[in-house]
């Protein structure tokens, strides 16, 4: 519960900043004379599809010895570690290259590891992409998909099983406990979907708090530290799956959101091209193993998508916030 503290203190704030419109990355590189839209200075987009352009002059790419790989944090990195095994193997096999999985704690972190150059292939969560591409050059290209070819998951909001609240409207006078700001299950659609749905607006018609990750959250309503709590459905069945960590009768849903589309891979924008293709290649051709498939449950492969497209509710989503980005 320490721990827990310490997350509420750091999140909090960067959530008063997004509350109040704008949330700040520190800018990776000098200004370029070019098209961009909403990206930052650094980066050019000619093609307009949203994303930075590889840059022009072969000089600028990067063809790392080690490519370094990391996952949303959405639960315990050390967890991860071991899942992602056989991936890391596969695309070292596929690549040519070293390849390690580097936990990280926080979307802080994973965010400032590429837009500092450390980080090259990476999968962050719904919520997180627009703030990686427009501030750390992430270029995404692929998502997880189920057997049937369906993708995505949704937010729900969850309380206690004996607790008094039976729709987002009770949620009036209480605490509802967020994950981060950054995350679009875990904030950005519970604050538009309660102000637009319900008329509540955060910190007015109801206090927040913010645990830092999802099963934090999830964990908190079970035991009985948060009254509500917003989060992804995806992670929740995790829990319920393992066994030992949740009992499924204890945890009640109240709210269950339209689909959104999950995490989103790919890799850092200024990548020799050569080696991204073949980064993608380990994507497709990837045979899921038994850890990844218990994991993972339905999905049993990678499909391609578009920023652009698959991401257009995501940023409906921060617009209905007022929440910008400034890249410095």
């Amino acid at each position: 519960m320490k721990e827990l503290k310490k997350l509420l203190v750091t999140s909090t704030a960067v959530a008063t900043m997004l509350i109040g419109g704008a949330i700040v990355v520190s800018s990776p590189a000098l200004s370029q004379d070019c098209e961009r839209g909403s990206l930052d200075a650094a980066y050019c987009d000619t093609n307009f599809d949203l994303t930075a352009d590889l840059p022009t002059d072969p000089k600028d790419w990067v063809n790392p010895d080690t490519i370094i790989f990391t996952y949303t944090p959405v639960e315990d990195p050390a967890v991860y570690a071991s899942i992602w095994e056989g991936f890391v193997d596969h695309m070292a096999e596929v690549t040519g290259k070293k390849v390690v999985f580097f936990p990280v704690d926080s979307n802080a972190a994973q965010l400032e590891a590429m837009r500092s150059g450390r980080l090259h292939v990476a999968g962050f969560n719904t919520g997180s992409n627009p703030i990686a591409v427009n501030c750390a050059g992430f270029v995404p290209f692929g998502m997880m998909a189920k057997n049937d070819g369906s993708f995505g998951y949704e937010m729900e909001i969850i309380v206690p099983v004996d607790s008094d609240m039976q729709s987002p409207s009770d949620i009036k006078g209480k605490t509802l406990a967020f994950t981060s700001p950054t995350s679009n299950s875990g904030f950005k659609a519970p604050s538009a979907i309660l102000k637009g749905e319900f008329g509540l607006v955060a910190n007015e018609d109801y206090d927040t708090a913010f645990s830092g990750k999802h099963d934090n959250s999830i964990l908190g309503i079970y035991n009985g530290d948060y009254e509500v709590a917003a989060v992804a459905n995806s992670v929740l069945e995790r829990l319920i799956r393992r066994g030992g960590v949740i009992e499924e009768d204890k945890i009640r849903t109240i709210y269950k959101s339209q689909t959104f589309p999950t995490t989103g891979y790919g890799v850092v924008y200024n990548l020799d091209p050569t080696l991204t293709a073949k980064i993608k290649t380990a994507f497709w051709t990837y045979e899921w193993d038994d850890n990844y498939k218990a994991e993972f449950k339905k999905a049993d492969r990678f499909i391609g998508i578009s920023y652009k497209t698959d991401w257009s509710v995501i940023r409906q989503i921060d617009a209905a916030n007022e929440v910008s980005y400034e890249c410095k």
